[in-house]
């Protein structure tokens, strides 16, 4: 994968999560959290989903040192990094990667539904913005390839503005010593004398 240079940003942060051990998978029809041994967890600790990119991570840390314990590289949601349960909506498999290519499958268990919600919305506003930012990318290619629409003015082009106040003149006869004489005075239509 080609250096990143993007900033990384935080997702979501859980303070309690567990993590299984779990069977091999039997059938096709997916996994169940009733088969692991829920009241043994083999171990426990602080999950943190974080964003650099185009990629979320899956971290999993000791609450207190901050030690990493695994890590899940997620580069779609959903996708066979991460899966649902058949039989629970807090307990979920990831497939957790050491760097050097090696992976596992673990289960990640929440002791609360809400934590479980959040972890899962999490991961699909991240991956509902990359998918918006790639629109808006295909977007702005595209765009840049139509040709530029011309609306400057071309040479000796005038245009006529016209505002929509209307004048109206009025004749006023004005006495005179001498004579009578008339004026055309121009005003704001309006009644009123002279």
């Amino acid at each position: 994968m080609a250096e990143d240079n993007s900033y990384e940003s935080m997702l979501c942060v859980k303070p309690e999560v567990h993590v299984y051990r779990i069977p091999p998978r039997a059938s096709n029809r997916g996994y169940r959290a009733a088969d692991w041994k829920l009241d043994e967890p083999a171990w426990s600790g602080r999950m943190k989903i974080t964003a650099k990119g185009k990629m979320a991570f899956i971290k999993l840390e000791d609450k207190n040192t901050g030690e990493l314990f695994a890590q899940a590289p997620v580069e779609q949601y959903p996708g066979g990094v991460v899966e649902a349960v058949t039989d629970s909506s807090r307990y979920f498999v990831i497939r957790i990667e050491d760097g050097s290519g090696r992976h596992a499958f673990i289960g990640l268990g929440f002791a609360d539904r809400g934590d479980s919600f959040d972890f899962n919305v999490a991961l699909q506003d991240h991956f509902k913005w990359v998918k918006q930012e790639g629109e808006l990318a295909k977007l702005e290619a595209s765009q840049s390839a139509a040709p530029k629409l011309d609306l400057s003015f071309k040479e000796g082009q005038t245009i006529k503005i016209s505002i929509g106040v209307r004048m109206k003149f009025s004749v006023c006869w004005m006495p005179n010593s001498e004579n009578h004489y008339k004026h055309t005075i121009p005003t704001v239509k309006h009644g009123g004398a002279c």
